[in-house]
């Protein structure tokens, strides 16, 4: 087989996420998509606001020479310096654009970030449930993955991860708003973590670097407020993107900060740099870079997001479904009732529904719902919910 055997290996293991879209697609083939309720992808569908349509307009008017070319691997001057703007002014902290790379996404950010950081057999620590995808960017730059399980509540279980930190460990990934528990890490319990990482710095003298992935961290209910972890270590490395709060998924632009404090923070940027321009990302989006530093204090309409997890929370604890209420993200992640989730996940297809099973995120007894999807999608989809959760009841 011409196929490198890792790889092979990885397609056989690939995102249960994209598995249960596929199967959406044979369904929707059969069926009809209308009758066809696919939460299975986080894939937002609420239009981009105002203030980026206008932008994108105007920047779409634009010519003459290098308008759409090559640029610094590090991206637009003007966009980092917006960027590292809106991070001081979030922070406090001496954000500069020297501090920030323009990346294509929050998945770019990552991949960048590890591929400069990783030599072959360096530890990687994740706390599950985690998006999926981590597994394979970690194995993209011979990383090895450690996964923590969190608390009852999905929650960072501190006692546990701090017994897996060893000499190898180089960074410690973790998700907030998290995809897919929707919980929200506070003030506390990032505090803690930090400290956590702090002592094992000054017993060990080796650096354990926080990569905080938070691509989701304007989409928080109930007035709650996102609480950045640059704010709680100074060895931080945020990756984020505009795939959520603008409704930019396929557009593929975020960006890569490092905290002003961090540990050889200049040596980290020129590397990531380097390895954007290697990983064949070459920069982020010309257009792209040129419209968000037009909007970024902009969002799209969160309420819409907090309504449907409401009717679902309200409709799916009703039926007898055990949920941690989500503070943020637009996924829903209840338990099942049956140990087995993947099971319980082909069940709810007989009723056409499409879900992720927990086991995609290493949390399984769960399942993720994705609601970015209409209302009257839900509203149709509750009864098939109902009816495979009442042949487990007495």
């Amino acid at each position: 087989m011409p196929i490198a055997p890792h790889i092979q290996d990885d397609l056989t293991r690939s995102s249960w996420i994209r598995k249960m879209f596929e199967t959406g697609l044979v369904l929707k083939q059969k069926y009809g998509a209308q009758n066809v309720y696919d939460f299975s992808l986080g894939n937002p569908d609420l239009p981009a606001p105002p203030a980026f349509e206008h932008a994108l307009q105007e920047e779409a008017r634009r010519s003459g020479p290098f308008v759409h070319g090559y640029m610094s691997n590090l991206g637009y001057p003007e966009t980092r310096a917006a960027v590292a703007q809106q991070l001081a002014a979030e922070t406090g902290l001496p954000f500069t654009p020297q501090l920030v790379i323009m990346t294509c996404g929050a998945a770019g950010a990552i991949n960048t970030f590890l591929k400069a950081m990783l030599s072959p057999g360096d530890e990687v620590v994740v706390i599950a449930p985690y998006f999926a995808e981590y597994t394979f960017y970690i194995s993209n730059h011979q990383g090895l993955k450690v996964v923590t399980p969190s608390t009852a509540a999905l929650l960072p279980d501190l006692t546990r991860l701090k017994k897996l930190l060893t000499p190898r460990t180089r960074v410690l990934l973790i998700n907030t708003p998290n995809n897919p528990s929707g919980r929200v890490y506070d003030a506390a319990l990032l505090t803690e973590l930090g400290a956590l990482l702090d002592d094992h710095r000054n017993q060990s003298g080796q650096t354990i670097y926080l990569l905080a992935d938070s691509p989701y961290q304007k989409i928080i209910y109930d007035g709650l407020a996102w609480v950045s972890p640059l704010n709680h270590y100074p060895h931080t490395v945020l990756a984020t993107s505009f795939s959520k709060d603008l409704s930019l998924a396929g557009e593929r632009i975020g960006y890569l900060a490092v905290h002003p404090a961090a540990a050889d923070a200049a040596d980290i940027i020129n590397a990531a740099a380097f390895c954007n321009r290697v990983l064949g990302y070459i920069n982020a989006p010309a257009l792209m870079q040129r419209v968000i530093c037009r909007c970024l204090s902009a969002s799209v309409d969160v309420s819409v997001y907090q309504q449907r997890r409401d009717r679902l929370y309200t409709a799916l604890t009703g039926m007898g479904y055990r949920i941690i209420k989500p503070e943020g993200t637009f996924y829903i992640f209840p338990e099942t009732p049956i140990a087995d989730d993947i099971q319980f996940v082909r069940e709810l297809q007989e009723e056409r529904i499409l879900t992720t099973p927990g086991a995609g995120f290493d949390c399984p007894g769960h399942f993720r719902i994705s609601y970015t999807v209409s209302d009257d999608t839900i509203e149709r989809a509750l009864p098939g919910f109902e009816r495979v959760i009442r042949q487990y009841q007495s």
